[in-house]
């Protein structure tokens, strides 16, 4: 955030969750955008990880008129070495992104192989609870539900 600020950014749109689902401050940023505007990024793997939704981004940023900045790696999308540039530099985000999920899923399949249970929300009730409905359960009663 320093450093767009720094860099003389007037709107930042910062999305709250991982890239890999809905974004919906990248389509407000988008929207927000007129003629002449440049889209900032600090890093390029902010904006995508995949090289051909990078390419439609960009792509729309050109037939809106607008141009692309990333502060990190020197793209301008102007001229043909730019753009390879932005293909390459795209690939190396997806290539990364590919590597990272591959160590997560190793992850957490050696977690699960251990035993470590993850995810949901925290349990609702405790042991003693747990252990009195399993008794309940097996002598035959039921709840009021």
């Amino acid at each position: 955030m320093d450093a767009l600020r720094a860099a003389g950014v007037g709107r930042v749109f910062a999305e709250k969750g991982s890239s890999v689902g809905p974004r919906p401050e990248l389509r407000r940023a988008l929207a927000s955008m007129a003629e002449g505007d440049v889209l900032v990024v600090w890093k390029l793997d902010r904006l995508s990880r995949g090289l051909v939704d990078l390419l439609g981004l960009i792509e729309q940023l050109k037939s809106s008129g607008c141009g692309f900045r990333s502060l990190t790696e020197p793209i301008d999308t102007t001229n043909p070495l730019g753009v390879f540039m932005l293909q390459v530099l795209g690939s190396v985000a997806q290539l990364e992104r590919s590597l990272i999920r591959q160590r997560v899923l190793a992850g957490q399949v050696s977690a699960y192989q251990r035993g470590v249970r993850w995810g949901g929300s925290a349990p609702k009730l405790d042991d003693a609870q747990v252990a009195e409905l399993r008794r309940l359960k097996a002598g035959g009663r039921r709840s009021g539900c």
